[in-house]
């Protein structure tokens, strides 16, 4: 029988700019090794004061929809007084509050239970790190 709580860390190249990345494929691989087709939950954590996550559509320009209406609601200029980093990396450090550094995701029969055009995505406006870790955890 499979272990009842299993996580793994995933190391994610997220570039010198701002993006979007999905991470639904190395979810639906994860659960694959280790939930057994179980049912239970799948937690998906950025330990990172400037990433969050988002269940959000992927592909039809959501993702740069997304990007967009973060920099309406956090540009990058010089009004933030965090202020180490690339020119308004304050706001990168506000963005958490946004878009949390988490997501909670029903896991069926094994296979990780989105609707048809969700996608499980790390947010990222931080240019100045490029790599980040992702946590994912099954609970079954």
């Amino acid at each position: 029988m499979s272990a009842p709580f299993t996580t793994r860390v995933l190391t994610v190249s997220s570039g010198s700019r701002e993006r979007v990345v999905d991470l639904t494929r190395d979810c639906e691989a994860f659960l694959a090794e280790v939930a057994g087709g179980r049912d239970g939950l799948l937690n998906v954590f950025v330990p990172h004061a400037t990433a969050g996550v988002a269940v959000i559509e992927t592909g039809a320009g959501s993702d740069d929809d997304l990007l967009a209406a973060l920099h309406t609601l956090l540009p990058a200029d010089d009004r933030w007084q965090h202020r180490h980093g690339s020119p308004g990396h304050g706001r990168d450090h506000v963005l958490p509050a946004l878009v949390p550094p988490h997501a909670t995701l029903p896991v069926v029969d094994g296979r990780l239970e989105l609707g048809t055009w969700q996608s499980v995505c790390l947010v990222d406006t931080n240019r100045d790190n490029p790599r980040r870790q992702v946590r994912v955890s099954f609970l079954g």
